[in-house]
């Protein structure tokens, strides 16, 4: 397991007896806000084949897994306004979800990457443009100001002036909170120079450690790590498989099934008990996997298997 130095934890929030709820993985605090540490990705709302030009998922069911998400404990979603198919808005369907809950969930979103009206991926954001994307976002979501915003590093020189202007945005009250997504532990402290920074989302996994550095450096800054495809295997990401598959898979079995569990809920286990201030965002469409999900957040790996896993991976 990754060592990291925490300074600030918070769990104060208490899961209902006798069923799986997101407050069973612990809190953390971001800003003036304690969230559950198993929280909930939105870009499957709109259908996996949707967000490439596929058919869109029905908006009716999506909707009924964000609702059932909140049910479940998840008080963090994370979302985009580039998250979008020819018919389903991932921030409109967050929208009409949490209608009945006011604002009891932190919603976070990104900017930087940015899509054409045909979907396709158009030239990145720049400083001057991030007012409207984050305008935009406010439209789709309904709100006033959003909670958290990540700037995407969409392979700038520098993110100073990008993150300046996101700055400038925080004081002017559209954003409450700010973060970083795809950065090196030189531009996180870049950042930090410019505004505080309460989250950076960067790709991380059992399978996938290169952010361990940044992770670190969050925990020893009291910044919350928040790692996407946290369930990806090592086979995910389209590489040639590594000799260590037939490995992995039996490891990862065995331990799966000590714990009455999958393999992909061992895998969001091993992402929470890399420090508590690690968050999961999962993301799915589909109610059964989400209370899968949630049901990960209260299985505690023991360090024989923390050991095993990272050995076999």
């Amino acid at each position: 397991m990754i060592e990291v130095v925490v300074t600030t934890s918070v769990s104060s929030l208490s899961s209902s007896p006798g069923s799986s709820n997101a407050a069973d993985s612990g809190a953390w605090r971001i800003g003036e806000r304690d969230v559950r540490r198993l929280g909930f990705g939105a870009m499957r709302l709109t259908g996996t084949a949707a967000f490439h030009g596929g058919s869109p998922r029905e908006r009716g069911t999506s909707i009924a897994v964000v609702r059932r998400a909140v049910e479940l404990g998840v008080n963090h979603i994370d979302t985009a306004a580039f998250y979008f198919s020819s018919l389903r808005s991932a921030n409109e369907i967050i929208n009409a979800a949490l209608a009945p809950f006011g604002d009891e969930v932190l919603v976070a979103t990104k900017v930087g990457p940015r899509r054409d009206s045909s979907g396709g991926w158009a030239e990145a954001a720049r400083p001057e443009q991030l007012r409207g994307d984050v305008e935009e976002n406010l439209r789709q979501l309904g709100r006033d100001h959003l909670d958290l915003v990540y700037l995407r590093n969409m392979r700038f020189e520098s993110i100073a002036e990008h993150f300046g202007a996101l700055a400038e945005l925080q004081e002017a009250g559209l954003i409450r909170q700010l973060g970083l997504s795809g950065v090196t532990p030189e531009q996180l402290a870049q950042a930090q120079a410019i505004a505080p920074v309460a989250a950076v989302q960067n790709r991380f996994g059992l399978a996938h450690r290169e952010a361990a550095e940044v992770l670190r450096a969050c925990g020893q800054a009291g910044i919350a790590f928040v790692p996407f495809f946290a369930i990806a295997g090592s086979r995910a990401s389209g590489a040639a498989p590594k000799p260590t598959v037939a490995q992995e898979d039996s490891e990862m079995l065995a331990i799966a099934r000590a714990h009455g569990a999958t393999p992909a809920q061992i895998r969001l286990a091993w992402t929470l008990a890399q420090g508590p201030h690690v968050l999961a965002i999962p993301g799915t469409g589909d109610l059964a996997h989400l209370e899968a999900n949630v049901a990960a957040g209260g299985i505690r790996l023991t360090q024989e298997d923390l050991a095993v896993l990272e050995a076999a991976i």
